[in-house]
C-alpha cells in the first residue's frame, strides 16, 4: 500500500516538474491596432515647413508661371493691334522738311566776250510740306481687315485661356503628386513601427529561449529593407516638390507641406462634360476662330481686285535763294541775288485700278481658299482629339472610382489583418514569415490606395480641363 502511494505521487509530480522547467512566454501589453494617418499629416521623417494650400499654389502659379506670363503679353499685343488705323480706315498725315546749302563755282562766257567767273557762290533751298492721304474705298478691304484683327485678338485670348487651364491642371497634378508621395512616407513609417514591434517581440522570445537568434536577424534585415524604401521615397518626395516649385515659377529649393488632401469628385457626367467641351473648350474655340480668320484672309485677297480711291491733300513751301545769280543784260552779265518762293495748298483725288499683275491675285486667292479648307480640317481634327481625350479620361475616371471603392474597403481588412497578426505573433501563435507577409500586404494596400486615388483625381482634372472648368471666366 505504501509503495502504491509513492508511485502515484511520483506520477503526479513528474509532469508538474517538467512543466515548471519550460520557459514562459514573454508577457507584453497588447499592441495598438495600426491606424492610417490623415493625408495631410506631416510624416515624422520629413522636416517641418510652411503649409501650402492648393488655392495658394494656383494663385502663385497664375502670377509667376512663365508660359502664362508670356501668353498674357501676347494678348496685350493683340489688343493693341485692334485699331481702325491699323485696318487702314483712318487717314495718314506726314510732314516733310528739307534744307540744302550749296557752294557753286560758276564760269559763264558769251560769244567772244570775256568769261565771267564766280567762285564760292552760295545758294540754299528750303522745301517743307504736309501731306495727307485717306483711302475712302478699297473694295471694303479696310472693314474686313478690322474684323480680322478682332478675330485674331479673340484667338489669342482663347490660346491664353487654354494655357492657363493647362497650367492650372499641371499645378494640381503636381500638388496632388506631393500629397501622394508624402502619404507613401507615412505608410512606410507605419511599416517601420510594425517592423520594430516585430524585432522587440522576437528579441524578447529569444531572451527567454523560445525563439532562435536567426529570427531576430531576419526581422532586422526586413526592417532595414523598409528603411531603404523610406530613404528612396524621401528622394521621390523631394523631386515632386521641386517639380511643383518649378511650375509655380519660384526657387526649386523652397520647402513646404501640402495642406489639402486628395478628394475625388464622384458625380461627373459624360454627357455634361461633352456639352461643356463643345461650348467652352478654349482649344476648340480657338480652332473655330481660326476658320474665321482664314475666311477674312480670302476676302482680303478678293477685295484687292477692286479699285482703290484716295483723297489726297497737303500744304507746301518751297524757297530757293541764290546769292551768286548772273543776270544777262545788253551790256553783259552782272551779278545779283535771286529769291524764289512758292507755297500753298494742294488737294485732289487719286485712284488706282488693278488691271494685270501676272495672275498673282488669282494665285493668292487660290491659296487663301486652300488655307480656309485647312482651317476647317484643323477644326474637325481638334474636335476629334478632344472627344478622344474626354472618352479616355472618363473611362479611366469610372474605372478608378470602382477601384477606389474596392481599395478603401480592402485597406480596412489589411489593417485589421496586421493587428490580428501582431497579437498572434505576440502570443507565439504565428510565424515570423506570416507576420512579414501581413505587413507587406498592408503596405502594398496603402500604396495601391494612394496611387488609385491619385489616378482618379488625375482623370477628374483632365475632364475639368477639357470642359474648361479649372479657370473661371474673366480671370
Amino acid at each position: 500500500m505504501l509503495c502504491f502511494r509513492l508511485l502515484v505521487c511520483c506520477l503526479l509530480a513528474s509532469p508538474l516538474a517538467a512543466w515548471a522547467q519550460q520557459p514562459t512566454q514573454p508577457t507584453a501589453p497588447p499592441l495598438e491596432k495600426p491606424q492610417s494617418k490623415p493625408q495631410t499629416e506631416k510624416p515624422e521623417t520629413v522636416a517641418s515647413a510652411p503649409q501650402l494650400t492648393l488655392a495658394e499654389a494656383i494663385r502663385i502659379g497664375i502670377e509667376n508661371n512663365y508660359d502664362v506670363r508670356l501668353s498674357q503679353q501676347d494678348v496685350r499685343i493683340a489688343e493693341n493691334n485692334v485699331t481702325r488705323g491699323n485696318a487702314g480706315q483712318l487717314p495718314t498725315v506726314a510732314g516733310n522738311f528739307t534744307r540744302t546749302f550749296n557752294v557753286n563755282n560758276t564760269r559763264q562766257q558769251r560769244e567772244q566776250s570775256n568769261p565771267v567767273v564766280i567762285n564760292g557762290g552760295r545758294a540754299n533751298a528750303l522745301n517743307t510740306n504736309v501731306t495727307a492721304n485717306w483711302t475712302i474705298f478699297d473694295g471694303l478691304g479696310m472693314f474686313i481687315a478690322y474684323d480680322r484683327l478682332r478675330a485674331l485678338e479673340q484667338s489669342q485670348r482663347q490660346l491664353t485661356r487654354a494655357t492657363m487651364e493647362e497650367t492650372v491642371a499641371n499645378i494640381m497634378d503636381a500638388y496632388y503628386a506631393v500629397v501622394r508621395e508624402a502619404g507613401k512616407i507615412n505608410s512606410l513609417e507605419e511599416a517601420l513601427k510594425i517592423g520594430q514591434a516585430r524585432i522587440d517581440l522576437t528579441q524578447a522570445r529569444v531572451d527567454v529561449g523560445v525563439a532562435a537568434k536567426v529570427e531576430v536577424l531576419t526581422a532586422r534585415v526586413d526592417y532595414n529593407a523598409d528603411r531603404s524604401l523610406l530613404v528612396q521615397q524621401q528622394e521621390v518626395l523631394k523631386t515632386a516638390k521641386v517639380n511643383l516649385n518649378n511650375l509655380l515659377g519660384r526657387t526649386p529649393s523652397i520647402d513646404f507641406l501640402p495642406a489639402d488632401s486628395i478628394v475625388v469628385a464622384r458625380t461627373l457626367d459624360r454627357t455634361t462634360v461633352g456639352q461643356a467641351i463643345r461650348q467652352s473648350n478654349p482649344r476648340l474655340q480657338q480652332a473655330k476662330i481660326n476658320t474665321q480668320v482664314a475666311t477674312f484672309d480670302r476676302k482680303l485677297v478678293r477685295a484687292s481686285r477692286f479699285p482703290q480711291v484716295d483723297l489726297v491733300g497737303g500744304y507746301g513751301l518751297n524757297r530757293n535763294i541764290n546769292n551768286a545769280f548772273l543776270i544777262n543784260t545788253a551790256t553783259g552779265s552782272v551779278l545779283g541775288s535771286n529769291v524764289n518762293r512758292v507755297y500753298g495748298p494742294n488737294y485732289g483725288v487719286a485712284a488706282s485700278v488693278p488691271i494685270f499683275d501676272g495672275f498673282n491675285r488669282t494665285r493668292l486667292e487660290q491659296n487663301a481658299r486652300i488655307a480656309e479648307a485647312q482651317s476647317r480640317l484643323a477644326l474637325d481634327q481638334t474636335r476629334l482629339q478632344l472627344d478622344a481625350e474626354a472618352e479616355q479620361a472618363y473611362a479611366q475616371y469610372q474605372n478608378r472610382l470602382q477601384l477606389l471603392e474596392l481599395e478603401e474597403g480592402n485597406i480596412l481588412l489589411a489593417r485589421e489583418n496586421v493587428a490580428i497578426a501582431l497579437e498572434r505573433y505576440r502570443l507565439g501563435l504565428l510565424t515570423p514569415l506570416d507576420l512579414r507577409v501581413a505587413q507587406r500586404t498592408q503596405l502594398d494596400a496603402e500604396v495601391r490606395l494612394l496611387d488609385i486615388r491619385y489616378q482618379a483625381k488625375q482623370a477628374e482634372i483632365v475632364l475639368r480641363r477639357l470642359s474648361s472648368g479649372l479657370v473661371q471666366q474673366g480671370e
